[in-house]
């Protein structure tokens, strides 16, 4: 059995992405609670993937502050905790384990690709980076390296690459949750 490499579940990450909310969509079966309590979560994962793309200068250096002296992929982080978050929204448990297959299946592998693709462009640089910096989630007990006081978030980072689409679409599911529990569309009274 052959499987997808990483680089191609890269490229279709997004468009998978598409696909999966609107089965969300459809499937979610919010409650003002649900939703409230899971969009506080999936506010914080919005946050963290604004912070990381303000500190990330793809394929010019090694990112390391900022997040990234936390977690070696925090925008992967914050994209977990928005699908979490949007989990909780959605109270369907067939949601929880697609999510959780994603998470799996796609967002992995392609952590391994470009870590691979890390390793070979900056070499012991990276090396050094991944004996003190955990893959995904944060050592809570370990401090991390001291910051740069040089590289701070940068909106300019942050509207290159287009994070601003992270929060639109936040919103807009966010709004479609609502909808259906105020029009009662598909939920539980």
């Amino acid at each position: 059995m052959k499987f997808i490499s990483g680089r191609a579940l890269a490229r279709w990450r997004v468009p998978l992405g598409f696909a999966v909310a609107v089965l969300y969509v459809l499937r979610a079966r919010p409650t003002w609670p649900a939703l409230g309590a899971g969009l506080f979560i999936a506010a914080l994962g919005l946050l963290m993937r604004a912070l990381a793309s303000g500190h990330i200068q793809k394929n010019q250096s090694l990112a390391v502050s900022g997040p990234y002296r936390y977690s070696r992929n925090p925008l992967y982080l914050g994209s977990l905790g928005l699908a979490l978050g949007f989990v909780i929204a959605a109270r369907d448990w067939l949601m929880a384990l697609l999510a959780l297959a994603m998470l799996v299946g796609v967002y992995l592998p392609v952590i391994r690709t470009e870590e691979a693709y890390l390793s070979q462009r900056f070499g012991a640089a990276f090396a050094q980076y991944c004996r003190h910096t955990p893959r995904l989630f944060p050592r809570l007990l370990r401090r991390p390296p001291p910051d740069d006081p040089s590289s701070g978030f940068s909106w300019a980072l942050y509207l290159r690459h287009r994070e601003y689409n992270a929060f639109i679409g936040f919103a807009l599911l966010a709004l479609l949750l609502a909808a259906k529990i105020y029009f009662r569309i598909g939920t539980v009274a």
